[in-house]
């Protein structure tokens, strides 16, 4: 969307990847995935076992599949509180970092600095004015660079609305989406939230491109 020029847009992947692995070495943490619970029941599971941690949703995949994160024995408290809340599946994944939990605040305040030096520009759709850029944070179009900034600013950090940020676009009439990446999982996870949409990976664009079954 010309938001970041690509040579600057790259730095900041790789500065945020780094901090990323320091906060998980200095605050050692996990992620699980609990199927089969509403977001209710996961807020509540997560706010029991905070008794003996840090543990908080993090990413809302699609309805009924959420991933939960944070210190380990609070995250194993949490599966545990899920399967008896009637989960039928409550897995760690195999990461060993708490990604958007409060863990990464460090490395957060580390990636903020070096936002302040990035120079972001508003969204550009030459042939599609209409166009928008959805933050999966708040799962709302981000039309100024103050609201880029908060988004980038706060991803680290707190849970990712998938499900909101496709519902969004579902309810602003797209139904089309290209999954960016050799897989297709998001294409999955988007058939799930809006069914009559069209997913596309990137191998059904005929440019060559593998597939992760076919490397």
């Amino acid at each position: 969307a010309g938001i970041l020029q690509f040579p600057e847009a790259l730095k900041l992947v790789r500065e945020r990847g780094r901090l990323m692995k320091q906060a998980g070495q200095d605050s050692p943490g996990g992620m699980a995935a609990i199927l089969g619970l509403d977001d209710e029941q996961i807020a509540e599971v997560c706010r029991t076992a905070s008794a003996g941690g840090i543990v908080v949703p993090a990413n809302r995949n699609c309805p009924g599949q959420t991933v939960i994160s944070g210190e380990v024995g609070a995250l194993e408290q949490a599966m545990e509180l899920a399967k008896g809340a009637g989960a039928r599946r409550a897995a760690r994944l195999n990461v060993s970092i708490a990604s958007h939990s409060p863990l990464m605040a460090n490395a957060n305040r580390e990636f903020q600095q070096l936002l302040q030096d990035a120079a972001l520009t508003l969204p550009e759709f030459p042939e599609k004015p209409s166009g928008m850029v959805i933050g999966n944070v708040s799962a709302l179009p981000l039309y100024t660079t103050g609201g880029l900034y908060e988004e980038l600013d706060l991803q680290m950090e707190r849970p990712v609305d998938w499900t909101g940020s496709i519902q969004t676009m579902s309810d602003a009439g797209v139904k089309t989406f290209i999954e960016i990446g050799p897989g297709t999982v998001l294409g999955g996870l988007i058939k799930r939230i809006a069914p009559d949409a069209q997913t596309i990976p990137m191998a059904g664009l005929g440019l060559g491109i593998p597939t992760l079954s076919g490397r």
